[in-house]
């Protein structure tokens, strides 16, 4: 681990170096407050910083001032070595955002002690923000595909269709369901299930450009947004998909599982008010008329549109 000493006394940066490096840290030196600055904003910078109240530029109090004003960066456990050991000293220095002290002169016993107390907090820090990391996967993705889950991708619908207006650009959804799928839980099992739709999700996924949105939006149901695609694009899209979900059947120990899928397909086109609702609602009525026409295929409907036009 990394700790940053920064002292304008050479004989303490001397003997914290060398109690520090006694104990297996990594130490990096700055001699005034603004090359501490510096140091602690460097982009591996020290976690722990061992900072001298008093030393040219900025202090030691205004140091930690800073760091604890700064947002969404990682945190740095600072301990202000000091000569003054009064009662206002200490509250101005913990209101500055100081983590503990430690009084010139120190004894190497309580400097081990208290960075062990520091790696501690830094320990639990890390340990709550993978927690959250992964708590927030959890609440934005499909447990069973790992697409977006339903929420989320109807947010990433409505963040396109914002930036869409503001740069007068077209967005394509595409609305899929699985054929026949309550045949295939009912003859097969949920299990079997499950596998078709984690299998169709990962082809779904590996079909969209990497500025698309893919999400699972509801059963056998997924969701494409397009980005900045216009009514040909997003259909020559969904009959890619289409053809990669149809073109090879799904294996497993029992045998193979052809599968296919229905598309509906709407646009709201630049220059249009973006209406959310009214390109699902469109795409789900042209999601119906493909199955009604036999499966396994594209159609399409404006979002204004009466009538469904077939694009080949």
């Amino acid at each position: 681990m990394k700790i940053l000493i920064a002292d304008d006394d050479p004989t303490i940066r001397t003997i914290l170096q060398s109690a520090l490096v006694r104990l297996g840290y990594q130490v990096e030196i700055a001699v005034t407050g603004d090359h501490a600055w510096a140091a602690l904003q460097a982009p591996e910078a020290p976690a722990l910083a061992i900072l001298d109240w008093k030393m040219p530029g900025m202090t030691g109090v205004e140091i930690c001032r800073r760091l604890r004003e700064c947002k969404d960066v990682p945190y740095v456990y600072v301990i202000l070595l000091t000569g003054m050991d009064s009662l206002d000293d200490l509250v101005a220095g913990l209101e500055a955002g100081a983590d503990d002290f430690m009084t010139k002169p120190f004894k190497p016993a309580e400097l081990k002690a208290r960075l062990r107390s520091g790696r501690r907090i830094l320990d639990l820090q890390r340990d709550l923000l993978a927690a959250q990391a992964k708590l927030s996967v959890l609440a934005s993705r499909d447990a069973l595909t790992d697409l977006w889950n339903r929420r989320v991708i109807m947010e990433k619908l409505d963040q396109e269709l914002v930036r869409a207006e503001r740069e007068m650009n077209s967005v394509g959804v595409v609305l899929i369901d699985i054929d026949h799928f309550k045949r295939i839980n009912d003859s097969l099992g949920h299990s079997v299930g499950d596998e078709v739709l984690q299998q169709v999700s990962k082809r779904l996924a590996d079909t969209v450009r990497l500025y698309d949105s893919v999400g699972r939006y509801g059963g056998e149901e997924f969701l494409i947004v397009a980005a900045n695609c216009n009514l040909h694009e997003t259909f020559k899209l969904a009959e890619r998909a289409r053809q990669i979900i149809c073109q090879a059947p799904i294996m497993f120990a029992s045998g193979a599982i052809p599968v296919t899928a229905s598309f509906g397909v709407s646009v709201a086109m630049a220059g249009d008010k973006p209406d959310p609702k009214a390109l699902i609602e469109a795409a789900d009525r042209a999601l119906y008329r493909a199955k009604d026409l036999g499966r396994n295929r594209v159609e399409w409907l404006a979002p204004k549109g009466d009538d469904m036009v077939e694009l080949r």
